[in-house]
């Protein structure tokens, strides 16, 4: 956690300074990037909360969560990631979003992206959505990339 905390304090200090919110909807991440964002003092400024929508399941216990909303789009791609980063930003009332899905390892996912496979998006001002492969199979690693991943795209949109 604590390799996450510089990039978490740059997204901070930005996102403070524009007195803006962030809300994130993650999952091989784990929780790993709102618990950065959280580690920050302050975090209550600018973190609104997140969600690890790892499973469907957790995706129906969103409010007003709509099968369709997801239709004809795979998960584990940056489309996908888009419209994660879309939802919790609109869900949470935030002025940005982040969307992550992927596969953390140490197999791949069932729609065949290796382990160290995530795609990763912001929404806000704009949007903008990046795939990173690892090509690790360590899934503690693999997790930690992904959030830090995203807590730089998260910087270079704020920048």
């Amino acid at each position: 956690m604590r390799d996450l905390l510089p990039h978490a304090e740059k997204a901070a200090a930005l996102l403070k300074a524009r007195n803006e919110t962030i809300a994130v909807a993650e999952s091989s991440a784990g929780g790993l990037i709102t618990a950065a964002l959280l580690a920050v003092p302050g975090a209550s400024a600018y973190c609104v909360g997140g969600a690890v929508l790892y499973t469907r399941q957790a995706w129906h216990a969103l409010r007003d969560f709509k099968q369709e909303m997801l239709e004809g789009v795979r998960p584990a791609t940056e489309a996908h990631a888009l419209i994660r980063a879309r939802i919790i930003r609109e869900r949470f009332a935030a002025n940005w979003g982040i969307g992550e899905t992927g596969a953390a390892g140490p197999t791949g996912n069932r729609y065949g992206d290796p382990a160290g496979h995530a795609c990763i998006a912001v929404a806000g001002r704009l949007e903008r959505a990046i795939t990173l492969e690892t090509g690790n199979k360590d899934r503690a690693a693999n997790m930690h990339a992904f959030a830090a991943a995203a807590l730089t795209l998260l910087v270079e949109s704020l920048a």
